[in-house]
């Protein structure tokens, strides 16, 4: 089970990746934010391209569903973090984190 902890450590892994107060939420971001953490820690919204969200809510239906409204067409995707396994928190951070990379490092893995 994914925790707000697990996700905070994850996301500070990732290169270039820095925490900011975003509204009521936690953002993380390189030069973009990729992913937020809500105040009470048990959802998180991932940025992901549109197909990529699709994908990620087909494969966990539970776990994934789109920001519904416009920000959820965008690829703004909901994660209720309890119902994801760590290696499901730690693909869709990289996913994200990739979007948020400037272009030189977009060939860059993941530290």
């Amino acid at each position: 089970m994914a925790t707000a902890d697990m996700l905070r450590r994850l996301a500070l892994s990732l290169e270039g990746t820095a925490e900011a107060p975003h509204f009521d939420r936690a953002a993380f971001k390189v030069k973009r934010i990729y992913v937020t953490l809500a105040a009470d820690g048990l959802t998180a919204n991932f940025k992901f391209a549109p197909d990529e969200q699709q994908f990620k809510c087909m494969m966990l239906p539970d776990a994934f569903f789109p920001v519904p409204n416009a920000w959820g067409r965008q690829g703004w995707t909901t994660a209720i973090l309890s119902r994801l396994e760590e290696a499901d928190l730690r693909d869709a951070l990289e996913t994200a984190w990739r979007h948020a990379v400037p272009n030189s490092g977009k060939s860059k893995r993941p530290r």
